[in-house]
């Protein structure tokens, strides 16, 4: 059966000499895998739509008895190219690819998903002019946009940790237990692990980046203290429940301590 639908390039995997496994997240499939023929030649008919990151109306041939349908048409909607040329903003976008690709099942349609990812890549490109403007050391504007991604995208896939009251009595509190993905008052935490001290501001911004969307995200900086501390929270007990760290993550955070020392050593 021929489909339709539209999707975002998250990966692609070499197949043999000239062909490619493409990774998609799609509003009508969730996470679809689909297979290009000869993408790779250089009169291939895809062009560069594969590229990752790409936005493109699909066409997918579904047989039942296979479990990867061939890729038969693929015409660009949005290339999202000055991201994929920036590199340290490439670098913070592959963190929110991969955890779309550990959380979102597939062929598991999820619109809102979708269109938090796509939306986000949209707010990216549109203040790509910032991405120079930012002073090193400082936080820029698409680590506002990875971490509101990460705060909405956890909630929609039932992983958000709990910030704003204990999670098991619900009585107020401000010690975040990285095992248990929440806060826990005093009666509640005993005999348990160490716990991260969270702030008033931080359970506010969390709770603010939960219902705010992206055309609110626009108009707002939160302290660069402050969402950096957020994030840390977020990636930890993302790291507590893949039972890993991402992997752009580290390597991200590897690229930043080499630029640091290097200043150190100037």
């Amino acid at each position: 059966m021929l489909r339709r639908t539209e999707g975002i390039v998250l990966k692609t995997t070499p197949f043999g000499e000239a062909d490619l496994i493409v990774t998609y997240l799609t509003p009508d499939f969730g996470i679809l895998k689909t297979f290009a023929k000869s993408p790779r030649k250089i009169k291939s008919r895809f062009g560069s739509s594969l590229e990752p990151l790409t936005q493109s109306r699909i066409s997918f041939w579904d047989k039942e008895t296979s479990n990867l349908p061939r890729l038969t048409q693929s015409d660009i909607i949005c290339s999202f190219q000055s991201i994929r040329n920036t590199f340290n903003c490439y670098l913070k976008v592959l963190e929110i690819i991969e955890l779309t690709l550990h959380f979102v099942p597939e062929r598991d349609a999820n619109c809102r998903v979708y269109y938090l990812l796509l939306n986000s890549l949209q707010a990216i490109e549109n203040n790509s002019s910032s991405f120079s403007q930012e002073g090193k050391g400082r936080l820029s504007f698409e680590d506002l946009i990875v971490t509101h991604y990460k705060v909405k995208f956890l909630k929609l896939n039932g992983y958000s940790p709990k910030l704003d009251a204990c999670g098991r009595c619900g009585k107020r509190g401000n010690c975040f237990y990285v095992s248990h993905g929440s806060i826990l008052c005093e009666d509640c935490a005993k005999s348990v692990d160490s716990p991260i001290k969270i702030s008033p501001a931080l359970a506010k911004i969390h709770a603010d980046l939960l219902s705010w969307d992206i055309s609110k995200i626009n108009r707002i900086r939160p302290p660069d203290k402050l969402l950096s501390e957020l994030s840390v929270i977020i990636n930890m007990h993302v790291k507590y429940i893949l039972a890993k760290p991402l992997k752009a993550e580290t390597f991200s955070h590897a690229i930043n301590t080499h630029y640091f020392k290097k200043l150190l050593s100037i």
